[in-house]
Formats: structure tokens, C-alpha cells, sequence
């Protein structure tokens, strides 16, 4: 069956099996006759071999991803004529600045809303560069010299990913119940991250932790 001309083809990578299922029923509904998903990843070699495998408009590309991330998935493009879209928990400066430097044609978090999405996919299809409103000012921030990334990234290197989420999301208030439901963990595993990032970071509380990540712009 061929598809139809202007539809925009789409293929959605992200960890999460749900949230993954959530947006492709969401881009079914709102974006019909405009947005069409074609194939879906859950880490980044699977993602590249999908991509190669499509070839589709748009990857809506989660940042943080097992085995490399979503820089990794991009930088393996060896087409090179698909166009990334990063959908993330994540609106931290390092995170948003690092993923467009790496090739990614905007960025917006998962509180968008459906209508918003299938807008921002066919934005980015037609070559326009998309972000959520605070996230465009990191970008200028950067390239204009007023935020250091390298100093954040140094620190940021001894967390893995998972903790770099759960570290964001406490920081911010987040209860555990809530860091939990919100990256579809369980508490128990919320609270060894949260022991895990507080010691490699040579912190003591949560307070210390909130005014570590206010510090660097993380929040």
C-alpha cells in the first residue's frame, strides 16, 4: 500500500513500550491524513536499523536511550535525509543544546500536547527548526557564548542516564511515588538512583541536590 503524497512518515524511538504505544495512538488520532508512524525503537541500535530500514520523514527520538543515546542514533545516519525530532522528559540546557548540535531539528518535552506534536513533526518535515518556547533560549544562550556546557557535561558524565532523569525530576520536587509513575519505575529503584546520584556527586540532601542542579540550569 503506498502512502499518500504529504504524508508525513514518522518513526518513534523511545525506551518505554507505553509511552512509545501513547504516541503512536495519539499521532493516529490527532494527526490523520497528515502523520503516518511506520516503525518504532526502544535503544539506539534498533533505531538505526529501523531508520535504515523506513527511511521516514521524521524520528520523534527520545534523548536519553540504552545503548548510545539519541546523538548515537543520529550520528549512525548514514542516509542522512531523515530529520530528527527530540521528544524528551528532559528540558535541561545540556540535553537540549547537546542533541541539536548533534543534529536534531528542534526539541520539545513531553508535556506537549497532541495537536502540538503532529504540528511540530510536519514543522520539522518541511525543514523548519521547532522548539518549546523555553527551550529555544538555551539554544541562543549557547551559540552565544553565555552557557557553559562543557562545565556542565563534566559533571553530569558520572551519572548514567536514568540518573540524570531521576536527579531532574526530585530536584524539581518531584515526590518518589511521582518520579516513579512519571519514568515507569518503581520507588525502590527511584530510591537507589537517588542514593547512587547523591554520592557520586559528593551531595547530602535533597536541598543540596536542588541547589546543585539550580546552579548549573538543569532545572
Amino acid at each position: 500500500m503506498s502512502t499518500p503524497v504529504g504524508l508525513v512518515r514518522v518513526v518513534v524511538v523511545d525506551d518505554h513500550a507505553m509511552f512509545r504505544t501513547g504516541v503512536r495512538a495519539e499521532l493516529a488520532a490527532v494527526g490523520q491524513g497528515r502523520v503516518e508512524v511506520v516503525g518504532e525503537a526502544a535503544d539506539a541500535d534498533e533505531a538505526v536499523a529501523v531508520v535504515a530500514e523506513h527511511a521516514p520523514d521524521v524520528v520523534l527520538l527520545d534523548v536519553h536511550l540504552p545503548g548510545g543515546g539519541g546523538v548515537e542514533v543520529m550520528r549512525r545516519d548514514r542516509a542522512g535525509a531523515t530529520r530528527y525530532l527530540a521528544l524528551s522528559v528532559s528540558d535541561a540546557a545540556e540535553d537540549v543544546i547537546g542533541t541539536i548540535r548533534g543534529g536534531a531539528r528542534g526539541y520539545v518535552t513531553k508535556t506537549i500536547t497532541g495537536p502540538e506534536l503532529v504540528d511540530a513533526v510536519c514543522r520539522v518535515a518541511e525543514g523548519d527548526a521547532v522548539f518549546s518556547p523555553r527551550l529555544a533560549g538555551f539554544v541562543l544562550d549557547a551559540f552565544a557564548g553565555t552557557i557553559e556546557v562543557a562545565a556542565v557535561d563534566e559533571d553530569l558524565d558520572r551519572l548514567t542516564e536514568r540518573e540524570r532523569e531521576v536527579m531532574r525530576l526530585i530536584a524539581r520536587g518531584y515526590s518518589y511515588r511521582e518520579v516513579a509513575g512519571e519514568l515507569f519505575i518503581s520507588v525502590k529503584t527511584v530510591e537507589t538512583h537517588m542514593s547512587s546520584v547523591l554520592r557520586k556527586l559528593q551531595l547530602s540532601s535533597r536541598h543540596e541536590l536542588t541547589r546543585w542542579a539550580s546552579d548549573r540550569r538543569l532545572l
